[in-house]
């Protein structure tokens, strides 16, 4: 099993990952080290416990927020699904709410690739 060493809050860790997955959780640890950072930046040095904690809590309450957005998403396409057919028009109404929901998986994803 491959070991990669990441730099969070200035400090090494030595991390076992799946063959194939270590620039990902490279990526990860870069993310969660610009949480830290943030933090950081906004209340100074209180603590590597209290630091890890606070952005752990950002990066849940942003992946909950995500998976709130997918599950709406998802209702709104399952709800369209289920209209087929009871209009003429159902065709375009689902090409254009698919299309808004591929801009909103974009913006989505893009945030995420920013890292916050």
């Amino acid at each position: 099993m491959p070991q990669v060493a990441v730099q969070i809050n200035g400090k090494t860790y030595r991390m076992a990952c799946d063959e194939g997955q270590e620039a990902h959780l490279l990526d990860l640890a870069q993310r969660f080290d610009r949480y830290i950072n943030q933090l950081k930046g906004s209340f100074g040095e209180i603590g590597d416990q209290r630091l890890t904690v606070m952005a752990g809590v950002m990066v849940t309450d942003e992946l909950v927020e995500m998976q709130r957005k997918i599950r709406g998403l998802e209702a709104e396409l399952a709800d369209l699904r289920t209209g087929q057919g009871q209009s003429g028009d159902q065709d375009e109404k689902l090409t254009l709410a698919l299309t808004r929901t591929a801009e909103r998986i974009g913006s989505l994803s893009e945030k995420l690739k920013s890292g916050i």
